[in-house]
């Protein structure tokens, strides 16, 4: 594993490239953490796990859309340098990490800056219904936002047919971020005729990360692993 910091104009990254012949793909790690605090388990960690598994990774603290953007394209042009497939690159969200990424894959604007594949982890996804995360809308548009605003960001709401393909998963009983909030984008995702892949869990808390050593749970990773692999990466 090869850890660096590269800071340019936009944006720094902590880089968890491995060292092959052929390019290898990528999956941009977002944190957790409510839009106002970054949760350290949903980020090292990740990368390292993906490192195991053969992919390379960068771990970004959650930000706004258009940074998010701005570092899917900035991660393509390095994509020579880095040795990565600018094919495939992911985008990978804990939480409100996970809301970030959704937004990613629903409202990018341009091919350089569209993932390859979204991977959700117990996400934040609507800012409108009743499941929603209060606490994740008001560190993000601020108290009382207008209404359209709140939409514009439930990315429930604008799932489009070139969407990435997907994978999820969540816990049934999650007492801070609603299942109905994998379960409302996995929908969208189906009615628009985008691959994914969906798995709730039974039983477990909220921001379990890695979920090593959690019963049932923890198989999140080799599902995702193998998701991956027949995406490509």
């Amino acid at each position: 594993m090869l850890k660096a910091l590269e800071k340019n104009k936009t944006p720094l990254f902590d880089l968890y490239l491995l060292k092959t012949k052929k390019p290898s793909s990528l999956v941009v790690v977002f944190p957790g953490g409510g839009y106002c605090t970054r949760a350290e388990h949903e980020g090292k960690p990740i990368a390292q796990w993906l490192n195991k598994n053969g992919i390379s990774a960068v771990n970004r603290h959650p930000i706004p859309l258009n940074d998010a953007k701005n570092a899917i394209s900035y991660i393509r042009s390095m994509a020579k340098k880095w040795n990565i497939n600018p094919k495939k690159i992911g985008a990978l969200g804990f939480s409100a990490g996970g809301h970030l990424v959704s937004t990613l894959g629903t409202h990018w604007n341009h091919r350089s800056c569209r993932p390859d594949a979204l991977i959700l982890c117990y996400p934040v996804i609507s800012l409108i219904e009743k499941y929603k995360h209060e606490g994740s809308a008001v560190n993000l548009l601020g108290k009382n936002p207008p209404e359209k605003l709140r939409k514009l960001l439930s990315s429930e709401k604008h799932m489009k047919k070139d969407a990435p393909p997907s994978f999820l998963w969540h816990t049934a009983d999650d007492p801070a971020v609603n299942v109905k909030n994998s379960l409302v984008f996995a929908c969208a995702l189906r009615d628009h005729n985008v691959p994914f892949e969906l798995h709730v869990y039974q039983s477990g808390k909220h921001g379990l990360g890695l979920a090593n050593g959690v019963k049932d749970v923890g198989t999140w990773k080799d599902r995702c692993i193998s998701w991956l692999k027949r995406q490509g990466f």
